[in-house]
């Protein structure tokens, strides 16, 4: 159960990451998570600047990475009082399957592919936002890279007796 609400904890800071980051200034203010295309296009249309998105990429990412690679970590460490690879492994990817797989739904796929809310004017034309081959890799990174990320990780720690 632990791990559940872990989990939708990670839900809710990647879900304030998406909220804050567009409050000012809409979804052009994360259009670094949109394709090139459309970042091209906002650029165009002179709703941002590349040096801008340059910045916001740096931020978001820090945004999104820190919590995945510090807190997860830190919650089975910590919180949960995990030791031993196999198990710290699997609590760690279990936490991050629950927050990439709100990510994959939900964000991903309803929020920004079904709704208006990531809609920026004048790019219509380049949907859908997320393409296919985007989603493919997206996928990739929630089932393969995070685990092994967190294997890393987990490895890493047992060195350090957990």
């Amino acid at each position: 159960m632990i791990l559940v609400i872990e989990g939708l904890a990670m839900c809710f800071i990647l879900l304030l990451v998406c909220v804050i980051g567009i409050a000012k200034d809409g979804p052009v203010g994360l259009v670094c998570f949109y394709e090139k295309a459309v970042q091209d296009r906002v650029v165009e249309l002179c709703l941002t600047t590349k040096e801008q998105i340059k910045k916001r990429t740096i931020i978001a990412a820090i945004a999104v990475t820190l919590p995945m690679t510090i807190l997860i970590p830190y919650m089975v460490y910590v919180i949960n009082g995990t030791t031993g690879f196999r198990q710290s492994l699997i609590q760690m990817v279990i936490i991050a399957m629950i927050a990439n797989i709100f990510d994959r739904i939900f964000i991903d796929w309803y929020w920004v592919g079904k709704t208006n809310a990531w809609n920026i004017p004048r790019t219509e034309d380049l949907k859908p936002y997320i393409p296919s081959k985007t989603v493919i890799k997206k996928w990739f990174g929630t089932l393969v890279v995070h685990p092994l990320v967190f294997a890393l990780i987990a490895w890493v720690m047992t060195f350090f007796g957990y």
